[in-house]
């Protein structure tokens, strides 16, 4: 995006992509810069630490982190930065994405990952909970996610108009 990235968006594997995404377009929604990368902790551990340990002097401010399987991702990033990390569970085994979401849940104590659902309802609500982060700071943030939360209400109650019609019609 075109100004300094405030949020980075951290996937284990490139076939992330199709969960990630969400949290990307809800950024781009809310007019919240931000970068993604494709790092392991597995893989790539430099790398991975590399990053983690320079994104907070290049100006970001929260970090979201996709993994699947051992989920090992969010961990590491947390272990090496101050910024808040979200971590999203990815389902990449037979498992469904469950052995991710216990690895991402169950952090030792000192090294917190916030954790969001599995898949692309987690991926939705970590760049949410990153734009309520962001918001503490930023008031005119703050008014765009509750006008976003007054939509949702409004599309609920208009889906409800739409069911007592059909109801009316039995």
């Amino acid at each position: 995006m075109g100004t300094r990235p405030q949020v980075g968006i951290l996937m284990g594997s490139d076939s992330d992509w199709e969960v990630m995404k969400e949290a990307a377009l809800v950024l781009k929604e809310f007019a919240v810069p931000f970068e993604m990368v494709v790092t392991s902790a597995h893989r790539t551990p430099e790398r991975t630490h590399a990053y983690a340990t320079e994104v907070e002097d290049r100006g970001l401010r929260v970090l979201i982190v996709g993994a699947g399987a051992a989920a090992h991702l969010a961990g590491v990033v947390a272990a090496s930065t101050q910024l808040p990390v979200i971590g999203v569970p990815l389902s990449a085994t037979g498992l469904q994405g469950l052995d991710a979401l216990l690895a991402t849940v169950q952090m030792p104590g000192g090294i917190p990952v916030a954790t969001m659902a599995i898949g692309r309802a987690g991926a939705k609500n970590a760049a949410l909970f990153a734009i309520r982060i962001l918001g503490l700071g930023d008031p005119e943030l703050r008014k765009r996610l509750a006008d976003y939360r007054r939509r949702m209400a409004v599309e609920v109650e208009a889906k409800d108009a739409a069911l007592q019609s059909r109801l009316a019609e039995l």
